[in-house]
């Protein structure tokens, strides 16, 4: 039998909002945004009194302003992000070193074996969530679970500060009750394909055989064949190795010139330089993003023989790259990440594991 984990994914509560908030005592009770509030911006975070409203992150700041007329806008503070994120993981790292940041605000924990020797994942996370509270002042949410996607569902059930445990004898009928478009790859497109073929929940999708899911979506068959019955072997990594660094600006109005578009490309290119050296990383895969005024999107990249992280340098590629061809419309968004970076290392193929285990698991 394969041998079981205890995992948490801890999730902060709406946590760029939360920490402006914390820090304007004015804003607390009150719809805020993070994010510009011109024309062309775009809402980063939300707290939870605009979300009532419908406001969400990644909409148009028009649009948030429309569904919530007392809306506030603040803009981001990152360092601050950063410096709270950074109090949150020292408490991560006093029950476990097994810690896998997905961003500023979650992660993952491995809390199988401890350093405080509990034997209880849920109390952990109780305390982990109380001591992030006392320390910071914010609320978090939690999920506890045999795996890593059973836990990040789970963190979003009881939201905001709660907690929800899916101890191992009841996995399968939480599975099988959880709606499609919570599992991993079923995106906007994959769930209307999932609807035409009559599945609705996990249930429907554990009733079809491993061949009928490969023949309808493929390599990711297999992976919802095992998702849905609790296999789901991802460890908790420690070390995330980034896989590229970028930039992007959205202008207040659309450009049509080349020139100015060099402009703007150049002030891209010296923030990926600070980002690059303040991360201490260089790449060889340069990739220009340009998104033109009706939303269509296009991207060029040039892989060259040699790690580059000097403003100069990238800039000198991204303009190659914008004279590439013609521009098809004005531009709205221009971006310029770096890839293929001195960081990665060759994949490897882990070997899966199988070991015995007593029965006997306390969650």
């Amino acid at each position: 039998m394969e041998k079981l984990r205890k995992i948490i994914h801890v999730d902060m509560d709406a946590f760029y909002a939360s920490v402006e908030q914390l820090d304007n005592p004015d804003l607390r009770g009150k719809p805020v945004a993070v994010g510009g509030s011109s024309q062309r911006g775009v809402v980063s975070a939300a707290s939870y009194e605009a979300r009532k409203f419908g406001v969400r992150s990644a909409m148009s700041s028009v649009m948030a302003k429309r569904n919530c007329p007392d809306l506030i806008f603040v803009k981001s503070n990152f360092e601050r992000y950063r410096e709270i994120s950074a109090q949150i993981r020292e408490i991560f790292y006093e029950y476990t070193d097994l810690v896998e940041p997905l961003s500023l605000d979650e992660a993952y924990l491995d809390v199988t074996e401890n350093k405080k020797g509990l034997m209880s994942a849920t109390l952990i996370a109780k305390k982990i969530r109380d001591q992030i509270k006392e320390k910071t002042g914010l609320n978090a949410s939690a999920g506890i679970s045999i795996n890593k996607f059973i836990a990040k569902v789970a963190s979003d059930i009881n939201k905001p500060n709660g907690q929800k445990t899916v101890p191992p004898e009841e996995v399968l009928q939480f599975l099988e009750e959880l709606d499609i478009r919570k599992f991993y790859g079923v995106g906007k497109v994959t769930a209307e394909k999932m609807y035409r073929l009559g599945i609705f929940s996990g249930k429907d999708l554990k009733s079809k055989t491993e061949e009928y899911l490969s023949e309808h979506f493929g390599k990711s068959g297999r992976h919802f064949y095992r998702v849905v019955r609790g296999i789901h072997h991802s460890e908790v990594k420690p070390h995330r190795t980034r896989k590229s660094l970028g930039a992007e600006r959205t202008f207040n109005e659309n450009i049509s010139s080349e020139i100015f578009m060099l402009e703007k490309l150049q002030n891209i290119a010296e923030e990926i330089e600070r980002r690059l050296k303040r991360s201490d990383v260089a790449g060889k895969t340069i990739t220009l993003k340009i998104k033109y005024s009706d939303f269509t999107q296009q991207t060029r990249s040039k892989t060259i023989s040699y790690y580059i992280s000097s403003k100069e340098l990238i800039l000198e590629i991204a303009k190659e790259l914008l004279y590439q061809e013609k521009m098809k419309n004005s531009v709205r968004l221009l971006g310029i990440s770096l890839s293929n970076l001195n960081t990665e290392k060759p994949d490897s193929k882990e070997a899966e594991k199988e070991v015995s285990v007593q029965l006997k698991f306390k969650f």
